[in-house]
C-alpha cells in the first residue's frame, strides 16, 4: 500500500507534480471528457505493469494510449489509413477511441496484439497533462468489473492506496467510457458502444 494524494486539478502547482510522479514511474489518475482515467507514461514498461496489477486488468485486454495533439501520433501510429485519419479529423478531441496498428517501437506490455487504442481527449486537465507527458497509457480508473469513477472521491474509493496521485477535476461531464472502434481494416468496427453512436460514425465516414 502506498499514501494516494488527491490534489485540486486547478492548483498551479499540481500538473508539475503529477508530471513528476510520471516521470518517476508512479501512476496519476485524472478527469477526461468521459471518466477519470489512471495512467502512466507509455514507453515506461513498469509503469504499464503497475497499471495492470493495480487494477487487476487481464493482460489480454491492452491499454490505450493518449496523446495531447495530432502531432504526437506518428510514435504511437506512424500510418492512419484513410478511415482512422478521416474519424479523427471528425471526431478528436472527443470520447471516440480509434483501433489502429501500433508503432513497433511501443513497449509489449501495452498490448499483446498488432493493434493498439488512440485517442485524444477533450478536457481541459487532461490536455493540460497529455501536452507536457507525451504519450500515456490510460485506462478507466476502476478495479477491473466495477462501474467506472465520474469523481475523485469514486477513484479514492477503489484505487486508494494503489496509485499515487488523484488530480480532482470535480465530476466528469461524460460519464460513459468512450465509443471504440476498430479502424485496422477497410470497415469499421464498433467493439464498444459509448457517447458517439455508431450511426454518428458511419455518417461520417459518408458525409
Amino acid at each position: 500500500m502506498i499514501e494516494t494524494l488527491t490534489l485540486l486539478a486547478d492548483d498551479p502547482l499540481t500538473i508539475s507534480r503529477a508530471l513528476a510522479i510520471l516521470a518517476q514511474g508512479g501512476l496519476v489518475a485524472f478527469p477526461t471528457d468521459t471518466v477519470y482515467g489512471v495512467g502512466g507514461l507509455a514507453f515506461d514498461p513498469h509503469a504499464i505493469q503497475e497499471i495492470y496489477q493495480v487494477k487487476g486488468r487481464s493482460i489480454e485486454k491492452a491499454i490505450p494510449i493518449l496523446v495531447g495533439a495530432p502531432e504526437q501520433l506518428p510514435l504511437v501510429a506512424p500510418e492512419l489509413n484513410p478511415l482512422a485519419r478521416r474519424l479523427a479529423e471528425r471526431f478528436w478531441p472527443g470520447p471516440l477511441t480509434l483501433v489502429v496498428t501500433k508503432h513497433p517501437g511501443l513497449p509489449p506490455e501495452l498490448s499483446i496484439y498488432p493493434t493498439l487504442g488512440v485517442r485524444i481527449p477533450d478536457h481541459p486537465i487532461a490536455l493540460a497533462l497529455l501536452p507536457r507527458s507525451s504519450h500515456l497509457a490510460v485506462t478507466s480508473a476502476k478495479l477491473s468489473g466495477q462501474a467506472s469513477a465520474t469523481t475523485a472521491e469514486e477513484v479514492q474509493q477503489q484505487l486508494g492506496g494503489r496509485i499515487a496521485l488523484i488530480l480532482d477535476g470535480s465530476r466528469t461531464p461524460g460519464g460513459l467510457p468512450s465509443t471504440v472502434v476498430d479502424c485496422s481494416g477497410p470497415q469499421p468496427h464498433l467493439l464498444r458502444p459509448g457517447p458517439i453512436s455508431l450511426e454518428e460514425i458511419l455518417a461520417a465516414l459518408h458525409s
